[in-house]
């Protein structure tokens, strides 16, 4: 097996999740060649360290000040994920001409769903994110079939330190009326919108959106255009598409701190986090009472998160207990 095939293995399992808790360099060498299959010398290992903390594919990231690595997070989008995000015409990245553009939009959007995690967390609220569906290999076409993310409310539990419990009593009251365990968000989620993009995003975010209980645009920026703000209202209600934005503009996400440290930020953190946002619930989203059953299956059959989306429900009602999907993983 090659150097950088060990390192990857072993690096995920070395590493800490936490920024704050990153290791030195000279400790993570330490801590390597208890497992290493061959002899290389410490320039070979921090060359490797260096250029695979920049492969947002590795499982090593390097801290933004000072020294150290932590391990990285889920992967940020990858370019036809980030083509859907960015809502260029037809998913093409037209309109950055280099690679530092590409990045920096890509951090913003990264940024920008890890505060929606958070924001959901503050509203009990558990959240599921589709990947492998918006990857590099995946067909654009999926744009059009899965959102960024789904927000799951349960509406009703006590939650402990193992997650939610769900009361039995209400469960069967709900099955007695013919009503949905939970309820599911179809979430699409841009940095900002404008003239020129905000009906694909609108039809995008009502496509994606067939199977879940309702669909809702994210925006990371307020609308501050009066006409657009009007034509956009218009189109959603038409739609029965939900728009909020959360009052955080390009710069704003810019002096964010790494989506890993946002999503590991502890409570006082994260208040404060909060506490930047300026939520408009610009337009409501109609709320249907049932799930789009057909759509559902349609999806199983072909796409593997779906799968997984709808197993982690299943198996959170037979247990009565709901966790993150993270750590069913």
């Amino acid at each position: 097996m090659s150097l950088r095939n060990q390192l990857s293995d072993l690096l995920a399992e070395i590493l800490p999740s936490n920024p704050k808790d990153s290791i030195k360099g000279t400790e993570l060498i330490r801590l390597l060649r208890i497992g290493l299959d061959g002899e290389y010398s410490d320039a070979s290992l921090r060359y490797h360290f260096s250029v695979m903390s920049c492969d947002p594919r590795s499982p090593i990231a390097k801290v933004e000040k000072g020294q150290g690595y932590y391990k990285r997070g889920a992967a940020v989008p990858a370019l036809s994920s980030a083509k859907g995000l960015l809502a260029m015409t037809q998913g093409r990245l037209d309109d950055l001409d280099d690679s530092s553009s590409v990045d920096t939009a890509m951090l913003r959007l990264s940024k920008f769903r890890a505060i929606v995690q958070k924001y959901a967390e503050t509203k009990s609220v558990f959240t599921f994110e589709f990947r492998e569906s918006l990857s590099v290999e995946a067909p654009l076409g999926n744009l059009w079939k899965f959102p960024e993310m789904v927000l799951i409310d349960w509406e009703h539990g006590e939650f402990d330190e193992d997650g939610l419990s769900l009361n039995p009593a209400h469960l069967a009251l709900k099955q007695t009326l013919g009503l949905p365990p939970y309820h599911l968000s179809s979430i699409r989620m841009r940095v900002e919108t404008s003239h020129d993009n905000f009906r694909e995003d609108l039809f995008q975010t009502m496509s994606g959106s067939m199977w879940a209980n309702e669909g809702v645009l994210y925006l990371a920026d307020s609308i501050s255009d009066e006409s657009l703000g009007d034509q956009v209202r218009a189109l959603a209600s038409e739609l029965g598409i939900g728009v909020v934005s959360f009052g955080l503009s390009p710069n704003d996400l810019d002096d964010l701190p790494h989506p890993a440290q946002i999503q590991n930020a502890i409570d006082r953190e994260t208040e404060a986090l909060i506490g930047r946002l300026h939520v408009e619930k610009i337009t409501p989203a109609k709320r249907r009472t049932h799930c789009g059953w057909e759509s559902l299956q349609s999806l199983r059959n072909d796409h593997l998160e779906m799968n997984q989306l709808l197993a982690w429900l299943g198996g959170s009602l037979e247990n009565g207990k709901v966790k993150p999907f993270q750590a069913l993983r």
